[in-house]
């Protein structure tokens, strides 16, 4: 098993997050909150009583992965966006027949490493391509050895809603392109729902998900030698009921200054960084924002409308 280095379209974290804090409005890009510490946390967050995301999606796969499998069909090459060893990707690798090659695509080389290997492990007659890549950007697809007849994106977990309207159509033209004709993209759709149920999902009372936001500060320390201290942070989530979505706030305790290579960037007591939107859809629109690139081949959603896994198809 080879792990591919994808060409990424500027890398350079550095000034994306000196632009970013520069701003009026702060903000960090979210990928940054999955360093090793980071995707633990969130493994922790998926498990939290009031997520319901994770565990809804599951139970949505679990009881429509016959037709999900059957839908995608022989010859497919299935590439995940975000790599992991859960029992969701598993699903899809039991019931796709005939599977030509699966290539788990993430930014942190580390994690990408260790779920490859695991899966390797316990999937040995699949090809596994590993590719350290940034999927908000382009990448290149490798060569595989077995032919292929079509391409399936699987991008689980409603990471769409971490994309503003403008971003999300940007990535489904990119997606469109790379996948091509009778390609397809499995994606998980996180739905509109009563307010507090989505307050409480990123609020847990063990104070999971706001180590998690903390951690984004600790990530660029270790990366960018910063000198962040998190104990002058803190977490906010809320839900924008103008833009239908979920944001999470770092929020600066106290007026501060931090070096960043060689910036000083100032933060006001009470001033906020942005560092996670979260988009919540109803079904039709959805089906409005992919219908440049895809239709909607089918939805499975779950009995209380939290949540919907949707497969698109190619126009």
């Amino acid at each position: 098993m080879k792990i591919a280095a994808g060409k990424i379209a500027d890398d350079n974290i550095l000034s994306e997050v000196i632009s970013g804090l520069s701003k009026k409005t702060k903000h960090l890009p979210s990928k940054l909150f999955y360093d090793k510490k980071g995707s633990k946390l969130f493994d922790r967050i998926c498990k939290l009583d009031e997520y319901y995301l994770t565990r809804t999606e599951i139970k949505i796969m679990q009881d429509n992965i016959e037709e999900m499998g059957a839908l995608l069909g022989e010859g497919t090459l299935l590439i995940e966006l975000g790599s992991g060893s859960s029992i969701k990707i598993r699903l899809l690798l039991d019931h796709i027949p005939g599977l030509a090659g699966y290539i788990p695509v993430d930014i942190s080389e580390q994690h990408l490493i260790e779920s490859a290997e695991i899966l390797n492990k316990d999937y040995p007659e699949i090809n596994i391509y590993p590719l350290v890549a940034d999927y908000t950007k382009m990448f290149e697809i490798p060569k595989i050895e077995k032919k292929y007849d079509h391409i399936a994106v699987y991008f689980p977990g409603s990471t769409i809603g971490n994309f503003t309207r403008n971003q999300a159509k940007e990535f489904l033209r990119r997606m469109a392109e790379a996948i091509g004709a009778n390609g397809g993209l499995i994606i998980g759709v996180d739905l509109k729902k009563d307010i507090s149920i989505l307050e409480s999902a990123y609020n847990d009372r063990e104070g999971v998900t706001a180590d998690f936001n903390l951690n984004i500060l600790a990530h660029l320390n270790n990366e960018l030698e910063t000198n962040f201290t998190l104990s002058n942070f803190e977490h906010i989530a809320f839900y924008n009921e103008e833009f239908s979505r979920i944001e999470m706030h770092l929020v600066s305790k106290i007026d501060q200054k931090i070096i960043l290579g060689k910036k000083e960037i100032s933060f006001e007591k009470g001033e906020h960084i942005i560092t996670e939107y979260s988009y919540k859809y109803a079904i039709k629109e959805f089906a409005e924002l992919v219908s440049d690139y895809f239709y909607v081949k089918k939805v499975w959603k779950d009995g209380n409308d939290l949540f919907s896994v949707q497969y698109l198809r190619v126009k």
